[in-house]
């Protein structure tokens, strides 16, 4: 299980995001200000640090320059929006910036996406009664196997991995067809109406009207 540390002192972002990062099966920490960020970091090993820049005791700019040593990515979560700041953050060696407010589901994603870079990704996907090992590309639902071409599953593990992110028709054909979109979407649209079948998931895989399809969790 991935050990995710939650630097902000904003009580219930904190809690919002403790909440959605167990349910999606990671094991989640948070500190509510920079000191106790410090120490928590010092006494355990976090696969990623989401951290707040405006923090009592140690701001987030002085806690990055502590983390980075360590090389345990980092993603700062802020209402410091300005594009200056933006560049700070990533120039100090945060991985990704996302600023308040922001959806749970795109911080959702922007987590998986960076835990993926550093090769930290789960092996291991479970959606409700649909479990998805990657590592043998299995599915299983309700505990009985689910066979899918080589296609379907990829196309399964892109709709997991950006899980309530609507994903535009290109880049879903792009990432799991590794060739450029040309506009024909029947062999897409074909593919996520064979997924929806076998998994009996006509209502949680969403067509998005103009733009895709979106898996709803």
């Amino acid at each position: 299980m991935l050990n995710i540390l939650v630097v902000e002192d904003e009580q219930a972002i904190a809690n919002l995001i403790y909440v959605k990062l167990s349910d999606e099966g990671y094991r989640c920490a948070c500190a509510f200000d920079g000191k106790r960020g410090a120490d928590l970091i010092e006494s355990e090993t976090y696969d990623l640090i989401l951290l707040d820049i405006m923090l009592p005791e140690i701001d987030g700019y002085e806690l990055l320059e502590y983390i980075k040593p360590m090389g345990t990515p980092v993603i700062f979560i802020t209402a410091k929006g300005a594009v200056d700041d933006r560049i700070k953050g990533l120039k100090l060696g945060a991985d990704d910036y996302l600023v308040k407010p922001f959806q749970i589901g795109e911080l959702s994603a922007r987590v998986e996406a960076v835990l993926r870079r550093y090769g930290k990704s789960e092996k291991q996907l479970t959606i409700e009664d649909v479990f998805v090992d990657t590592e043998s590309r299995q599915v299983t639902k309700s505990g009985k196997a689910v066979e899918l071409t080589v296609k379907e599953f990829d196309l399964l593990v892109e709709l997991i991995h950006n899980k309530n992110v609507a994903l535009y028709r290109d880049r879903l054909y792009e990432k799991v067809w590794g060739e450029p979109f040309t506009g024909e979407t029947r062999t897409l649209d074909t593919h996520i109406q064979r997924l929806r079948k076998k998994l009996d998931w006509e209502a949680r895989i969403k067509t998005i009207f103009r733009i895709g399809y979106r898996l709803e969790v």
